[in-house]
């Protein structure tokens, strides 16, 4: 199938579907897929960015040990 059938097929899909939660949806997919707004971090995720790109990252070993502890904890 090239684009413009999948196309075609997914309007029609679209013009018979009842539930408008499903709608909704799809709406909300293709709202985030055309948006043009540069998303903003805030400070904390500004700060962990900083982190993983200067691979201050737990290894997988470490982030399942640190799991364990804070549900032991719980």
């Amino acid at each position: 199938m090239n684009a413009a059938e999948i196309k075609l097929e997914l309007i029609n899909r679209i013009a018979n579907l009842k539930d408008t939660k499903i709608i909704d949806e799809i709406k909300n997919l293709l709202d985030f897929e055309q948006d043009t707004d540069v998303y903003q971090l805030d400070d904390v995720q500004n700060v962990r960015l900083l982190n993983a790109q200067n691979d201050e990252v737990l290894s997988e070993d470490e982030a399942n040990n640190q799991i364990e502890k804070w549900l032991q904890e719980k």
